[in-house]
């Protein structure tokens, strides 16, 4: 009882306050990580959030980071910190099987561009999260952390629940329609969809290059943006980043807002699929915000769900190709179903959807020239009951389209005790300061809270 109530206490520490007592010497890796190893154990037979695990290959990463540092060398910034890695992302040595049977037994040969990032700055590879298959949308195995008749969402599913479960406090994932947003909404965590190109994609299982974002996961937002900022960077091999400074994302975060900031409660397209208690928070959160929260209309985008898909479904028609050949057979309905409507796109629609991008951000850069960020759902309310699906996506493809970046706070909770959570929308390129208004906004809530 005594070692849980320690496990409790450390793993409820934050990846910011835990880097810090790593650094100082407070608290080894190795130590860190046979308690996340214990977690695991006891909760991943219900939750089953990992596809690979190897707890000794973790400890073995851990005791090197505790001989760096006692050497008295340089550590980096995620130095002994645990990340878990959606299975699309490729790990040297280590299985990445997509979540296919047709790549059943696959081990890369080289590391992701953020793999490689990532054990730069220090992080321990604890293992690899569940997938639904090829990124889509057929489930995994993987179950929420909150009630496991419920779903925790899609594609990065095991990320999400594992941070959710405090198995890990940092994880991947990856966002083309709303796989960020909404699992972590689900699971009653944060989640951050960065701008488009912020975070090379290179070693990682493509599924649309016009939309595909990785996406961070963590309990707090100065968790996100500690992790964000080491994963931010120019790859020339993926042509969507630039070689241009990145933001110092954690050390904004973490600053005082100079003025209160503004909030524009927007209804995205497909409000009415949204549950009463969900609508209903949503309006009580723009009420508490008073004369910092405005309602802005956002005419002429009720096709954009359709849009957003078209593109999807053609690129996916292309980068799934190879598998299709090696294994239709064993891809499930829904996949084919979308291939096959991806291959019957003409060019002519591609292209043309391809300008909505441009066209969204030209709209909503006449809202944002009023507020700091935009206030929506992160789905339509609580995790769907039932393992057959992911959910939906509705309130999360706009925003992938647009390329700009998306945070969502777990604010509310609905009445059969399963977290909701508000998304947070900025100006493409902001993601900094979307950030730091997210850490106003949870900071807010809380002091509210307690009456303060």
């Amino acid at each position: 009882m005594a070692r849980r109530t320690e496990d409790d206490a450390l793993l409820g520490l934050s990846a910011v306050e835990l880097r810090d007592r790593l650094a100082s010497g407070g608290l080894r890796a190795v130590d860190l990580v046979e308690a996340c190893l214990r977690r695991i154990e006891a909760i991943e037979p219900k939750v089953q959030a990992w596809a690979w695990l190897d707890g000794d290959h973790a400890i073995e990463q851990a005791r090197r980071l505790d001989a760096l540092r006692l050497s008295g060398r340089p550590i980096g910034p995620l130095h002994g910190l645990p990340v878990g890695l959606k299975d699309i992302i490729d790990t040297k040595g280590i299985p990445t099987e997509n979540g296919t049977p047709i790549d059943a037994g696959r081990v890369p040969a080289e590391d992701a561009w953020i793999v490689t990032r990532l054990k730069a700055a220090g992080a321990i590879i604890l293992g690899k999260t569940v997938t639904t298959e090829c990124a889509f949308m057929h489930p995994g195995k993987t179950r929420n952390p909150h009630d496991t008749a419920h779903t925790p969402g899609g594609s990065s599913q095991g990320s999400a629940a594992a941070v959710a479960a405090g198995m890990v406090p940092l994880a991947i994932g990856t966002q083309t329609g709303g796989s960020v947003i909404r699992p972590a909404a689900f699971c009653g965590i944060v989640g951050m969809k960065p701008s488009f190109g912020l975070i090379p994609r290179t070693g990682i299982l493509p599924q649309s290059p016009f939309l595909d974002t990785v996406g961070v996961f963590a309990r707090s937002v100065e968790d996100c943006a500690l992790l964000a900022e080491v994963l931010a960077g120019h790859d020339p091999a993926d042509t969507t980043t630039e070689p241009v400074p990145m933001p110092r994302m954690l050390s904004v975060a973490q600053s005082k807002a100079p003025v209160a900031p503004m909030f524009a409660f927007l209804r995205p397209p497909g409000w009415d699929t949204a549950d009463d208690e969900m609508k209903a928070a949503i309006a009580e959160l723009a009420e508490v915000l008073g004369e910092q929260c405005f309602e802005v209309p956002l005419d002429g985008f009720d096709d954009v769900a359709a849009i957003r898909q078209r593109i999807n479904f053609a690129e996916m028609a292309k980068c799934y190709y190879g598998l299709e050949r090696r294994g239709r057979d064993r891809m499930s309905d829904v996949l084919k179903a979308a291939i096959d409507e991806g291959k019957a796109v003409l060019a002519r629609d591609y292209l043309s959807a391809l300008d909505w991008r441009r066209l969204t951000n030209a709209a909503l850069d006449e809202i944002f020239e009023r507020c700091d960020a935009i206030l929506c759902p992160a789905a339509p309310g609580p995790a769907p009951a039932g393992l057959e699906g992911t959910g939906s996506a509705i309130f999360n493809g706009l925003w992938t389209l647009a390329g700009v970046p998306a945070v969502t706070l777990p604010v509310f909770t609905a009445e059969n005790g399963l977290p909701m959570g508000v998304q947070l929308v900025g100006r493409r390129g902001d993601d900094a300061r979307l950030l730091r208004t997210a850490r106003w906004l949870a900071a807010h809530l809380e002091t509210l809270e307690r009456g303060e």
